[in-house]
């Protein structure tokens, strides 16, 4: 572990980040448990270097998570309130933290610019769950996926940044077509339907709702799904490339 260079980032800009997953019908976050503190929770996230863009960043933080790279990736919103990290009631629990447990890599000067006032700019990842191959950072328990309605309270300001990243997941999801993001490559209607719904929290009629993402013209359509009675098996479709 490295001693931390503050100048090697750009100073009160950060990134965190909203991984979502679908599983078992829920819409799934992955957060993690820090290592100090007493059942603290965060999104994952970082800091910019000065040598890569924002989306640079965000793409390398995603990666250091996840081991996924070329995932869909979206900034959706910043957020600038200017006591969201030194009004913050979690602050001195995450200066104590890193006094304790990264002596040797944060001196008082970086534990102080760590804490000041950021901008954070908020992205959402879409993924396979099953794909992920989650990496804890440094100062981290453990990296866990969690119901988007199960959330623990998290540090700082992270549970409305989940919040806002959920609404703009909702707005994006017809008009750029990327809930496919989070299914396996092939899947039935009854299953992209269930994506929706957990998504929306809503339930859908399903002649209606078949209807419209058909009349999207966006899927092959492969075959049937053998399930016993080859007729009364589902289509199994894909998203066109």
């Amino acid at each position: 572990m490295g001693e931390f260079r503050k100048e090697d980032y750009i100073a009160q800009l950060s990134i965190d980040c909203v991984i979502f997953g679908y599983n078992n019908n829920e819409l799934k976050v992955l957060i993690s448990k820090l290592s100090y503190g007493e059942d603290l929770w965060s999104l994952p996230g970082g800091f910019i270097l000065q040598t890569e863009s924002i989306d640079q960043a965000a793409s390398r933080i995603l990666m250091e998570r996840t081991g996924l790279d070329n995932i869909y990736l979206e900034q959706f919103r910043a957020f600038g309130s200017p006591d969201r990290i030194i009004g913050s009631e979690y602050r001195e629990v995450v200066r104590a933290g890193l006094r304790d447990f990264a002596a040797k890599k944060f001196d008082d000067e970086a534990i102080d610019w760590v804490t000041s006032r950021f901008v954070c700019i908020g992205y959402y990842a879409l993924v396979d769950l099953n794909k992920v191959d989650p990496k804890i950072g440094e100062f981290e328990e453990f990296l866990k996926w969690v119901s988007i309605e199960d959330l623990p309270n998290m540090t700082h300001d992270h549970n409305e940044i989940v919040e806002e990243a959920h609404k703009s997941l909702r707005q994006n999801l017809d008009e750029k077509l990327i809930g496919f993001n989070l299914l396996p490559e092939e899947f039935t209607m009854r299953e992209i339907k269930e994506l929706y719904e957990a998504i929306y929290d809503k339930e859908f009629p399903m002649n209606n709702f078949q209807k419209k993402i058909l009349g999207l013209d966006v899927l092959e359509r492969l075959g049937k799904k053998y399930t016993g009675a080859q007729n009364r098996a589902p289509y199994i479709y894909k998203f066109k490339k």
